[in-house]
């Protein structure tokens, strides 16, 4: 089972201190997740003002740079709230190079665009599934079988509903034929619940300070390597 590290997703030090922004940062930072037993790490590169970029210069220097430094693949996302047009979106990953894996929402309008853009870059793709409605899509789309991992995502919904609705996500993944390795986790109070059901499950997670502040006794996260310690010491990645 695959631990990922996702370090700091659309949070900032605002959020926590100890969110990574700067390359300097998240190379810092993805080391000590891999150190603690991360495999992979999933980040926003951001340009040099701040903002989240998919610029390629900017990712593919955050990218090359971060692995340089940990040695473990690297991904990155392509999310919409960055770039709200599908084709300049298309056109950016088309330019990219460094990214070993990408992470494309199934929701997002030009979805398919973007994943087959990066496909044809040679970078793989995560599909981001959040809905059943999601996993329908992407099980008709004729794309599952060429990538990397779906990622079964539960980014709004209560700790006591989280572990119903990926059953459900499952279900239709599981009915559409899609084979693809999944990646489960969740997001804020179903964080923790999401992590040990993949554990449960034999299925790759992830953890991190873009998904969680709190580790699972509800007591502050010191940073992304203490988060990925604690994932550890509940199976993950074993």
């Amino acid at each position: 089972m695959l631990l990922q590290a996702a370090l700091n997703g659309t949070s900032t030090t605002t959020d926590h201190p100890a969110v990574p922004e700067s390359v300097h940062a998240l190379a810092r930072d993805a080391v000590a997740c891999v150190a603690a037993g991360a495999r992979a790490v999933h980040l926003h590169p951001r340009d040099p003002s701040g903002r989240e970029s998919l610029e390629p210069a900017v990712v593919d220097e955050v990218v090359r740079r971060v692995r340089e430094a940990c040695g473990v693949p690297v991904g990155v996302t392509t999310g919409a709230w960055i770039e709200p047009s599908a084709s300049w979106r298309v056109s950016l990953v088309q330019g990219w190079r460094a990214p070993d894996y990408a992470s494309v929402n199934v929701s997002e309008e030009g979805w398919l665009e973007v994943a087959r853009a990066l496909l044809d870059a040679g970078i793989g793709v995560e599909a981001g599934v959040w809905t059943v409605e999601d996993a329908h899509a992407l099980a008709v789309s004729g794309l599952a079988g060429d990538l990397t991992r779906v990622l079964v995502e539960v980014l709004d919904s209560p700790r006591k509903q989280a572990v119903s609705v990926v059953d459900a996500i499952h279900a239709v993944l599981d009915a559409g034929g899609v084979v693809t390795p999944r990646l489960q986790h969740g997001e804020g109070d179903a964080t923790w619940v999401l992590l040990q059901d993949a554990v449960r499950r034999g299925l790759d997670t992830r953890v991190g300070l873009e998904d969680t502040l709190l580790l699972p006794d509800g007591t502050p996260a010191r940073d992304n390597a203490q988060l990925v310690a604690a994932a550890r010491a509940l199976g993950a990645g074993g």
